[in-house]
């Protein structure tokens, strides 16, 4: 590898945490077997592997901090299909740099089938028709790689009905730090208490012991490794930010269709009142004796900040303008998606939606309703332009200072915290003259802290600050990362909701599988010299 690196490989230095790394060399593998080879060839030169898929993450798990990359974006294919007839389920086989938008595509025009599909996965695409079946976890990047996906357990607005991607993740193949191959199914291991016992494609065992930390009580986690007593072995992989192993392979099952599909974007004349109403969307509360039961897929939210921020995009830039107009009286929003049967069923709840959204001082004649794919896309373009805004002025900033990064939290907390955190954020935000947005997956009270420095002071201010609340939320009993991973962002958040006992029992559980610590170093924990 020529001593240039990083003028020929610069851009997979990086990820879409704005961090940047370092590294000597780079594979890009386009089958299992070149996996193998040069995890081989690394471990017996005892060299530290970064793993890479799309580098969409924002929790900087793909940025390499020296040695060598392992690169999956040209395993980008499907390559196997699987019908259940007798249970009507769809399962398909895909490699880790498949991009979500290639799944998309897919599964509407069945391309990517490759001349190895055999018999059964061709026939199964007979059941598959166009547009009854989808992947159920939802990232707003769409660019994200399946592995990325499953190596942080992503999930996206949707969560809220559907779960993470640990709910549709049915297998895994996986090649250790010594390149032999482990291959797991759900159901296929599962724990004996804190006990568990499996076995490589070479015949090797591997056992050992959970952890005793206890996990938080909330929606969304994917701060350092799962851990149930009694768990399926193949959910410790899921969301262990490739640390345990490399992803080769990933089964999916996936969602049927519904009939209807609406998009909702409802304006509340504060913070407050936005929090009631997805209280009552939740049906936590009820309001005026109104029972709702629009059992939304996605319950996501959009501050008084966040929506000044894009009317100001509105008036100036015209890459804002496709999104609808955001008056000046509308504070605060809440977005619903809602699918079902028919149009009618939807219909006959939103009805007694307006009614909540009037008592709770709303106007349901200002609120933004789409039913059908043209107008429900005019909605996900006003969801995703928070997070479009935000990274664009970021990346003014760093042509100012490019050591300022993106600032961006990602932590969750227990139902009856909501309300708390929210008001400990704007404090904080307004206390220290920050200026900053809050967006994100309030039905699983998983919000998006983005703080948007306009000078150094301001970034060192932002870092302090969310030290404190990854503070504020252990206390809480919730969770530092909800989706994205720990990566090697968070680390230091992560110390604050594990205590130092238990950090040393996720690094015990990690040389279990990779005992000269080369996977992934820096991700989830320091790294410490000397632990190999």
């Amino acid at each position: 590898m020529p001593n240039n690196f990083a003028q020929m490989y610069g851009e997979y230095l990086r990820d879409e945490s704005r961090q940047v790394g370092n590294a000597e060399s780079i594979v890009f593998p386009k089958t299992e077997e070149e996996i193998i080879s040069s995890v081989k060839e690394m471990s017996r030169k005892n060299i530290q592997i970064t793993t890479q898929g799309a580098r969409t993450g924002l929790a900087a798990s793909a940025v390499p901090f020296g040695g060598h990359i392992i690169n999956l974006s040209r395993m980008n294919k499907v390559t196997a299909a699987k019908y259940d007839k007798e249970n009507d389920r769809f399962f398909l086989k895909v490699q880790p740099g498949l991009l979500l938008t290639e799944l998309r595509k897919f599964l509407v025009n069945k391309s990517f089938v490759t001349s190895d599909w055999d018999e059964d996965s061709i026939e199964a695409l007979n059941y598959m028709g166009i547009n009854r079946w989808f992947f159920a976890t939802d990232p707003t990047e769409t660019s994200a790689s399946m592995g990325g996906i499953a190596a942080c357990n992503a999930s996206g607005a949707k969560s809220f009905r559907y779960g993470s991607a640990r709910d549709h993740i049915t297998g895994l193949r996986i090649v250790l730090a010594d390149g032999d191959l482990l291959t797991i199914k759900r159901g296929q291991y599962i724990a004996k208490g804190k006990e568990f016992i499996m076995k490589t494609e070479s015949g090797r065992i591997i056992k050992g012991q959970l952890p005793n930390y206890q996990m938080p009580n909330v929606k969304k986690n994917t701060s350092g490794y799962y851990n149930k007593e009694g768990m399926d072995m193949l959910d410790l992989f899921i969301g262990s930010d490739g640390t345990l192993g490399i992803i080769s392979e990933i089964e999916i099952e996936l969602s049927k269709v519904q009939a209807a599909c609406w998009g909702i974007t409802i304006f509340m004349p504060s913070e407050d009142k936005a929090i009631d109403l997805v209280r009552a969307l939740r049906k936590e509360i009820i309001v005026d004796s109104i029972d709702l039961n629009l059992q939304p897929s996605a319950i996501e939210f959009f501050s008084h900040k966040a929506l000044e921020m894009l009317r100001n995009q509105q008036k100036t830039n015209p890459a804002f303008s496709n999104i609808q107009e955001i008056k000046e009286s509308y504070h605060t929003a809440v977005y619903i998606e809602i699918e079902k049967d028919s149009d009618e069923e939807i219909w006959s709840e939103v009805k007694k939606l307006g009614a909540v959204i009037n008592s709770l001082g709303g106007n349901e004649d200002e609120t933004w309703v789409a039913n059908n794919p043209t107008n429900l896309e005019k909605l996900h373009e006003f969801r995703h332009a928070c997070p479009e805004c935000v990274n664009m002025q970021i990346d003014n900033i760093k042509k100012i200072d490019k050591t300022i990064t993106k600032l961006g939290t990602d932590m969750s907390v227990p139902d009856n915290k909501l309300k708390e955190i929210i008001n400990i954020y704007n404090e904080d935000i307004e206390k220290n003259n920050l200026q900053a947005v809050i967006f994100g997956h309030i039905g699983d009270n998983h919000l998006h802290v983005n703080i948007i420095p306009r000078n150094i002071e301001e970034y060192e201010k932002g870092k302090e600050l969310f030290l404190k609340w990854a503070e504020n939320v252990s206390h809480m009993g919730g969770a530092v990362s909800a989706e994205h991973g720990v990566g090697k962002l968070k680390a230091p958040f992560l110390e604050k909701m594990y205590n130092e006992e238990e950090i040393k029992e996720m690094r015990k559980l990690k040389k279990i599988f990779d005992p000269a610590q080369l996977l992934n170093r820096g991700t989830i924990f320091a790294y410490e010299e000397g632990e190999i």
